[in-house]
């Protein structure tokens, strides 16, 4: 049974950076895209970046271009998001997910139900 489980959220000032971390336990996700959604209150829940299995692909929903990173670290079974010039929009908890390990080496999906394994969420609150 797959497990994820993040870390690194909190309360952080607009403008500045935190680092989310989601680690894996139960199997090997080196096979597999890794993604960051999250979700607001009173929001449906939304796809904030994608990296593909093969780590040079990424996908970023455009609110966080050119602010948030996403990397893997297939020996840790980890995949990271880094984000920085936060902003008061960006407070929302923070889901890790993986994909269902289908897609080619390139593939970064966007869609909720494309991924299987979902993580329990960090909370992420950016004061004005």
């Amino acid at each position: 049974q797959v497990q994820l489980l993040e870390s690194g959220g909190g309360l952080v000032q607009a403008g500045g950076s935190l680092r989310l971390s989601c680690a894996a336990s139960g199997r090997t996700l080196s096979k597999n895209a890794m993604g960051w959604f999250r979700q607001a209150p009173g929001k449906e829940r939304e796809f904030v970046a994608a990296i593909s299995w093969g780590g040079v692909d990424t996908n970023f929903i455009d609110s966080v271009k050119g602010r948030f990173t996403i990397s893997r670290d297939n020996a840790k079974n980890t995949v990271y998001l880094q984000m920085n010039s936060m902003k008061p929009e960006d407070t929302a908890v923070y889901y890790c997910a993986a994909d269902r390990g289908y897609g080619s080496s390139r593939s970064t999906p966007s869609g909720r139900y494309d991924y299987q394994y979902w993580g329990q969420g960090t909370q992420v609150i950016v004061s004005s």
